[in-house]
């Protein structure tokens, strides 16, 4: 690997936006990177998914985290200071929990070497928007409890973003502004 590309690496912020569905985390990764006018890491899911034309199976959550991982590493040469990550291996795990009561090591693994200089946890106060990739309106609260027990538990640095529209925009920006201070 060459010298320039993991100073690089070293100097961008890596921000994870995670959460339960339809917490508005594509949008808010979207709108804070055209705000630091840097790049952002889709959610690899949805583009796996879409691809595949059957139900997915176990073995899939491994391949989605891995893709979510590649997709990173790439985008990361062409972030500025920041770079906005839709999702992280956090999700993957407890989507494979949930499903399926185990994980795959690999992504334990990830979640272990802690990429991310900043998690936002995305509350679930918006409405729920229906979409063919999301399964379980009725639990949201539920899954919210998972992601704020696993980042407490690691103790990595998270906090909880809410708020409707710009008001959950600009309590995003407030946050990254004193992690970048």
């Amino acid at each position: 690997m060459e010298e320039g590309y993991e100073k690089k690496q070293l100097m961008i912020k890596r921000i994870a936006i995670t959460g339960p569905e339809s917490t508005g985390k594509s949008q808010l990764a979207k709108k804070l990177a055209e705000h630091y006018n840097t790049v952002w890491v889709p959610e690899f899911a949805r583009e796996y998914l879409n691809i595949i034309n059957r139900p997915y199976v176990q073995a899939d959550i491994l391949e989605i985290a891995k893709g979510q991982v590649e997709s990173e590493d790439r985008l990361a040469n062409f972030a500025k200071k920041i770079l906005f990550c839709d999702t992280e291996a956090i999700v993957t795990k407890i989507w494979s929990e949930f499903l399926y009561k185990n994980c795959h090591e690999w992504i334990l693994g990830e979640i272990k070497k802690n990429r991310y200089d900043l998690y936002l946890l995305c509350n679930i106060d918006l409405p729920w928007v229906a979409d063919p990739l999301r399964e379980h309106p009725v639990k949201r609260q539920y899954f919210f409890d998972l992601y704020y027990k696993e980042l407490k538990s690691r103790d990595f640095n998270f906090y909880v973003i809410s708020g409707e529209g710009d008001e959950r925009f600009q309590n995003a920006i407030d946050i990254i502004e004193n992690i970048l201070a």
